[in-house]
């Protein structure tokens, strides 16, 4: 379920935080270093709250949460009462 799981918003990433050129993205990966931006972050924000029916709550709006996809998967975990 954790490799579905961080499969899915891997796929999310990559179709939604306008990451030029980034096509392999690795779980540890720093989605910053790789050209996340904060605008683009939001867009991946709001599409990970629609594909999984979530809502991030003001204390998960970090850029240590959105840094890679093993912590959004985590974060995504934790909101929907799995971890």
């Amino acid at each position: 379920m954790e490799n579905s799981l961080n499969q899915q918003v891997r796929n999310l990433v990559l179709e939604h935080g306008r990451l030029a050129g980034v096509s392999d993205l690795k779980d540890d990966a720093d989605l910053y270093t790789l050209g996340l931006t904060s605008h683009a972050s939001v867009a991946v924000m709001l599409a990970l709250e629609a594909a999984f029916d979530i809502e991030f709550p003001d204390r998960f709006l970090t850029r240590q949460v959105f840094e890679s996809v093993q912590n959004i998967a985590r974060a995504v975990s934790e909101l929907r009462g799995a971890g």
